[in-house]
């Protein structure tokens, strides 16, 4: 005889919480503590507990479901991203299901940890988040079919950009006209765990900053304290408020450089005479502001995330498959 399903008052029995404790951290995750959350997933993982719900979403015939996981509020770049994932699944008989995640510079994303365990999707798109070993293996034993994106796993199949590379790009450009002193203007970065698509494009900054015989001394990291145009204005007043103030400003996005070169020029600094302004994702934005930034193909990396997983899901694909692309500075009136 097989089995009888794990239950619901298996799990809560064997965490030591509450049936209403378990069943938030699958629907609700944002209302439990991280250990009781991570204490209950644990569990659920030992037991191989299915939801009742997930009966019904097992026996779906010929529609299939995808997540898209993406801190879609706290950056505007992902919407482009999805509008590749939409344009992969034209045609489809498919829902695509998107879950917003607060930026992973500010709080951790509890969605993240659950997802898998629900068994609603049978596909995953994560953007943004860095995924950690313990939510790899969460992940392959659901084997739920997962691709990264602005993000790294060697288990996973990824698609993204190099940040790096924009980074150097900027460098090259800022030292090429003759600027010696430098900002990077970004959000903090919460974990040390892994690395961020700032800290790439700082690298890249310093690498090309070196080979212009310029040490790291002549860049400094500014914490924007927020992720907005008034972030930006803020950051501004402070770093002309510098003992040293920098003749370029490199911001995280173009959002931000919005910002610092409203917050210049209202402090009187001509924008590039005194100081450099350059963004960060090619956005309209920065098309209307004649604003200096670094192009990324975002449509491009969710159409081939999108076309990856389906291929996956279709048995057609291999396991892992990586892909980098390139972006690419375009150079305007700030600089």
């Amino acid at each position: 005889m097989a089995n009888a399903p794990v239950s619901i008052r298996e799990v809560a029995a064997h965490a030591g919480v509450s049936v209403g404790t378990v069943s938030n951290v699958l629907n609700r995750p944002d209302r439990v503590g991280a250990s009781t959350r991570e204490r209950v997933l644990d569990v659920v993982d030992e037991l191989g507990f299915t939801p009742k719900h997930t009966a019904v979403t097992l026996a779906r015939k010929g529609v299939g479901r995808i997540g898209v996981l993406a801190p879609f509020t706290s950056y505007d770049s992902y919407a482009r991203r999805l509008a590749g994932v939409l344009e992969s699944c034209t045609g489809r008989n498919l829902d695509v299901v998107v879950f917003d995640m607060p930026s992973v510079a500010a709080a951790d994303a509890p969605v993240l940890r659950t997802l898998p365990v629900t068994g609603r999707l049978d596909g995953l798109l994560i953007m943004g988040a860095p995924l950690g070993d313990a939510m790899a293996r969460r992940l392959s034993g659901r084997r739920l079919a997962t691709v990264l994106v602005d993000s790294f796993h060697q288990d996973f199949s990824w698609v993204n950009i190099d940040d790096e590379a924009g980074g150097y790009q900027i460098g090259l450009h800022l030292t090429g006209r003759g600027h010696r002193g430098f900002s990077y203007v970004s959000e903090g970065q919460r974990s040390a765990e892994y690395t961020s698509p700032g800290q790439l494009r700082k690298r890249g900054l310093i690498r090309a900053l070196a080979e212009a015989g310029l040490g790291e001394d002549s860049l400094q990291h500014w914490i924007s304290g927020g992720n907005d145009v008034a972030a930006g204005r803020k950051a501004a007043a402070g770093i002309l408020a510098l003992g040293r103030v920098p003749t370029a400003v490199v911001a995280h996005h173009d959002g931000l450089a919005a910002g610092l070169l409203a917050g210049f020029r209202t402090a009187g600094c001509a924008v590039p005479e005194d100081i450099a302004v350059v963004g960060y994702d090619g956005t309209d934005l920065a098309l209307a502001l004649d604003l200096t930034t670094v192009g990324q193909p975002f449509t491009e990396t969710g159409r081939i995330a999108a076309a990856l997983l389906l291929s996956q899901l279709d048995g057609a694909g291999p396991h892992s498959q990586h892909v980098t692309l390139t972006p690419t500075l375009v150079p305007r009136a700030t600089t």
